[in-house]
Order: C-alpha cells, then sequence, then structure tokens
C-alpha cells in the first residue's frame, strides 16, 4: 500500500519521528558494563606513525578519524577508521598497538585460537586484545579487520559485545551481520515476547532492513496494528521489503485472508513467518539446515520423531546433537519411543550388539530405565558410554552421564565405582571467585598481594615488602619459587625495592624466555604478544599453569609494561583462596 495523501505522509512522518524517539527514551543501561563511547588515545610509538610529523591527535577516538599527514609542502586530510570496544589506555595499548605485526601473523594465530576450547581467562585476555580500539595490522583493510572482529563475536556467541560493539561503532561493513545475529538470536528462543522486549533496547540509533522489518512483526505481535502499518509503508517506500515478508504481514494484519503456504528458509525471520502462519507447520531439517534455524525448531518444540523404527532418521538427529544443532536431551526422548519386545529387553546385555548403532542405545538406555540397583544403572551408563564413543558421537553423551551420576549420588554407589562415576562429573570450578587467604609465610601468596588484588597504597605496600621479604629471607630452608621470582619481578617492574639479600637477578638466570616471544617484544608488537600469551594459557584457567610458564609469561608482560593484562595473571595465579 503506498502512501496516497498529503495528511497521511505528515501523520507517518510526525509517528516515525516519535516512535524513534520511543525506541531511544526506552532503553535500559544494558551498555553498563561497556566502556565510553569515546576512548581516551594514548601515546604512539609505532615506527609508521613516527614518520607522519603533523598528525593531530585528538583527546578522544571515535570509530572515524581524520588526520592531516604533511606530504611535502602539502597538508593531506586522510581519513583512518579504528572499531572496538575498550578504552585501549585501560589495557596499556594505544591506537597502533597492531601496526608493527603483519596481516598474516594475526590470521595464523586466530585460525589456531578458533580450534581451542578456550578457558574464560584465556578468552577474556584475547577480547581485550581483539576490541580494544586501534588501527588494523600491516597488510589488513579496515574491512577486513572490523569482519573479523564481528565474525569472532558471532562464533562465540558474544551477545552483549554485539551489542556494545554496534552502540560504539555506527557504521562498519558487517554491520549488517550483526544485527541480524541478534535479531536471530530473540527469534530461536521461541519466545516472542521476551524477544521483542529485549530488542526495542537496541540503540535506536542502529538502522538495519532486518532489524526494522522485526521491530514491525513486533507491533503485530502486540497488537499495535495501525503502528506496524506506518512503518510497514515506510519500509516499503524506502524499497527495504520484499514479496514474501509483505505476504505474510499482510496476512497477519488482516489484510488479505490468504497467504502463501510455501516454507522461506532465506533468513530465520522469513521461517519463522512461515511457521506461524502455515497451518499443520511440519518441517524436516537436514544435516544442511541452518544451525539458527535448528535452534528455533529445538526452542519451539518442532522436532518430532513420527517414525521411531525410522534407523536413518535417528542417526541424522544423533549427529546434529553431536554437533550442537539439536538439543542432546531429546535423543535421550527419541530413545524411549523405539519399540523392542520384552525379550530384548530382558536380555539386553547379552543380544545389544546384534542391533543396529542407534537402535543398540536405545535398548541400553531403555534398560537402564528399568534397572532397579545402582550397580546395574551403573553398567549401562558406562556401557552407554562405550556405545556413544564407538560410533564418534563423542558430544551428546558426557553431560547427561553427568547429570545421571549426580543424580543418583556417588556416596550411594558400590565403592568401586566410585572413582570412576566422580571422574565422569562435569564441574566449572572457578577458583577467582574463592575468597583469598594471605598467608604471610609462603610470598607469594602473602598481603603483598593487596596491592594487585585491592589496590593498596604504596607506601603501605612497601613496608610490607620489607618487612614480608626480611622473614622468609631468615628462613633458610624456605625455597624462593618461581611465582615467588614472578611476584619480585612485577614489583619491580612497578617501582618498589627488594631488600639486597634478595639476589633477584641471579635467580631468574635459570628461567629462560624463548626467544620467539622476546622478538615480539624488540619489534613493540604488544597487541601479537598478548594473542601469543592466550595461546600458551589455551584452555587452561591461569592458576592451573605450572610456576616456571606463569613466570615467563609475567616477565614478558612486565618487558611490555602491559601491566593490566599482567594483574590478571597475578590476581589469578597466585593468591590461596577459600
Amino acid at each position: 500500500m503506498r502512501l496516497k495523501n498529503f495528511n497521511y505522509s505528515i501523520s507517518l512522518l510526525v509517528f516515525f519521528l516519535s516512535s524513534s524517539f520511543l525506541w531511544g527514551e526506552e532503553k535500559i543501561d544494558i551498555w553498563k558494563n561497556n566502556t565510553n563511547n569515546n576512548i581516551e588515545t594514548s601515546n604512539s610509538s609505532n615506527k609508521e606513525i613516527q614518520e607522519i610529523d603533523n598528525t593531530k591527535v585528538s583527546n578522544v577516538i571515535k570509530s572515524s578519524e581524520k588526520i592531516e599527514i604533511q606530504e611535502g609542502n602539502e597538508i593531506v586530510s586522510k581519513e583512518r577508521n579504528v572499531f572496538g570496544i575498550f578504552q585501549p589506555a585501560d589495557y596499556n595499548f594505544d591506537l597502533n598497538m597492531w601496526s608493527n605485526t603483519k596481516a598474516e601473523d594475526l590470521r595464523s594465530s586466530l585460525k589456531r585460537l578458533n580450534k581451542i576450547n578456550l578457558s574464560k581467562s584465556s578468552a577474556e585476555i584475547l577480547e581485550i586484545v581483539l576490541f580494544s580500539f586501534s588501527y588494523p595490522p600491516q597488510g589488513m583493510t579496515e574491512k577486513e579487520f572490523v569482519n573479523l572482529k564481528i565474525d569472532w563475536l558471532i562464533k562465540n556467541d558474544r551477545n552483549e559485545l554485539i551489542e556494545s560493539f554496534l552502540k560504539q561503532n555506527q557504521d562498519f561493513e558487517s554491520k549488517g551481520k550483526a544485527v541480524q545475529f541478534l535479531v536471530d538470536k530473540n527469534i530461536a528462543s521461541a519466545n516472542i515476547k521476551d524477544g521483542c522486549d529485549k530488542i526495542q533496547f537496541i540503540d535506536a540509533k542502529i538502522k538495519d532492513p532486518y532489524l526494522e522489518k522485526f521491530k514491525i512483526y513486533c507491533l503485530v505481535f502486540n497488537k499495535k496494528n495501525s503502528q506496524a502499518r506506518l512503518l510497514l509503508d515506510l519500509l516499503r517506500e524506502q524499497n527495504l521489503s520484499s514479496k514474501f515478508y509483505d505476504d505474510k504481514i499482510n496476512f497477519l494484519l488482516g489484510i488479505s485472508e490468504k497467504t502463501d503456504n510455501k516454507i522461506n528458509e532465506k533468513n530465520l525471520l522469513n521461517f519463522y513467518l512461515s511457521s506461524i502462519t502455515i497451518p499443520n507447520f511440519k518441517y524436516e531439517p537436514t544435516p544442511k539446515t541452518k544451525p539458527e534455524i535448528w535452534r528455533y525448531l529445538n526452542a519451539a518444540n518442532l522436532i518430532k520423531l513420527d517414525d521411531a523404527t525410522n534407523k536413518e532418521k535417528i542417526k541424522e538427529l544423533e549427529i546434529a546433537a553431536n554437533n550442537n544443532k539439536l538439543d542432546k536431551k531429546l535423543i535421550f526422548e527419541f530413545y524411549k519411543q523405539v519399540p523392542f519386545n520384552l525379550n530384548n529387553l530382558v536380555n539386553a546385555k547379552n543380544n545389544y550388539q546384534t542391533f543396529d548403532e542407534s537402535d543398540a542405545r536405545a535398548l541400553i538406555y531403555q534398560k537402564y530405565l528399568l534397572s532397579e540397583s545402582n550397580e546395574n544403572k551403573m553398567d549401562y551408563l558406562f556401557l552407554l558410554e562405550d556405545l556413544f564413543k564407538k560410533s564418534a558421537l563423542n558430544n551428546v553423551y558426557p553431560k547427561f552421564l553427568s547429570e545421571q551420576i549426580e543424580e543418583i549420588g556417588v556416596k550411594n554407589l558400590p565403592e568401586k565405582y566410585q572413582e570412576a562415576a566422580q571422574s565422569r562429573i562435569l564441574t566449572e570450578t572457578n577458583l577467582l571467585e574463592g575468597k583469598i587467604k594471605y598467608n604471610d609465610k609462603i610470598l607469594h601468596q602473602s598481603k603483598i598481594l593487596k596491592y594487585f588484588v585491592e589496590k593498596e597504597d604504596k607506601k603501605k605496600v612497601q613496608k610490607d615488602i620489607d618487612k614480608i621479604f626480611k622473614k622468609i629471607l631468615k628462613n633458610k630452608k624456605y625455597f624462593i619459587s618461581a611465582k615467588d621470582l614472578a611476584l619480585a619481578d612485577a614489583l619491580v617492574n612497578d617501582g618498589f625495592s627488594l631488600p639486597d639479600n634478595f639476589k633477584y637477578e641471579e635467580l631468574s638466570k635459570k628461567f629462560e624466555i624463548p626467544d620467539n616471544l622476546l622478538k615480539l617484544i624488540d619489534n613493540e608488537q604488544k597487541a601479537f604478544l598478548s594473542l601469543k600469551i592466550v595461546e600458551i594459557i589455551g584452555e587452561d584457567e591461569i592458576y592451573q599453569l605450572d610456576p616456571e610458564t606463569i613466570y615467563f609469561l609475567t616477565n614478558l608482560l612486565n618487558k611490555m609494561n602491559l601491566v593490566a593484562i599482567r594483574n590478571k595473571v597475578i590476581i589469578s595465579a597466585f593468591p590461596e583462596r577459600v
């Protein structure tokens, strides 16, 4: 429907302006934990920038910065873009943190990191490095640099950081991809009411056709049809709608009585509109089905097993669960539906090997459910574990097994099963949550750590250093550990004085720092060194690393004056926690 008269145009304009204002006014403070839009710059030491004599640097970093460069007798104005979330100065970086690094080195490092299941500590450092405002590495365009950031956020499902990135970087190449990901996350929850409530809090300045389409649908969902029609007309005027979308919204608005029954899989919004407008909607996902559609089907309980004897279908669903597309719990619900006669169930342990792999798992699972003694239950749970491993479905079973053992209770098992059962329980222990217990008998656990943990006054810390070092050095039996040396190295770096009889330099000679990492320091590659440290930490939490590794990590960070990241290492690795 086109705008037909001047009055209607005026009313549309008034509504659009007011609605835009409302989107902005209704924002909750979802950005509270993120940095401000403007980021203070720090002094650059990059060789490339040293050649620019008349660069005008303001005190504020924006996504787009105009700089003036003197070329001969002529001053040329050029625009450089920086994209990020965090203030580089907060982590001892600057805009040129990547400028001495080659693009291929960054690509290769991220490729390796994408293959690692990074620990919480590793991921935190990676985010600091990757999302501090900066210029791209040598040989990398601004477009590739920002795409690399957005791809990482999407792959790692970092919703809050995506929202913050959108707020702080108004225009960038992959903005549409980022917005669509956030919209799809809301749709995939299958809780449209909450989805519509959340999506309106995305900053009103962020304009994207996919987002606007979802907002229009939300107005329809909330029975605000007149407002939906006005925004829909505006979308059409801008040629940003589509034949499919118009058909579905017209049907939902009651403008048309019929709608196309063809399922549209182009994107999740189209698929969702298909699912709510087609009577008796039925869809069979395949290995080629998009992950976001799988998530929606899961949440909306639209995945059914109509024929429990269809072995190929069950295998497809098992593979989907193993690839994190399907809720793993559904697999066990499907196993319950597989028909077996009484004789098969009674003799399950003896004849399961005669069945197809998926049927064998279903049979043993049903036998587990029928078992009465905890000993028998554990026998079948461990057997089922072997069957999943045999079919390379290693991702389906661990969490289920852990939950079943916890439900039974390790203490309720025969002693011969307890150790094996305990080892299968999945835990997410985070020692950083424990309360610190200072121990002045051990140097790296002493109250000197208050300087790093509680930001204690330097004069008070120096007094503690003098007192505690003196006490410990009197104990001839005390062994100076690698962590003690790492603490001493950090204190010296921060300007504290150590007792003369503490032979730090002599003690530190027994620890060698890898030459390839020292070269990064010589080349002033702060950001890339930090990525290397993320690779070293990898899947471990920092407190799980051996003392020698802790030492050379803190030593490297001190040499590059990356104090903020160094403090993260110290706070994780040194204290004794309750």
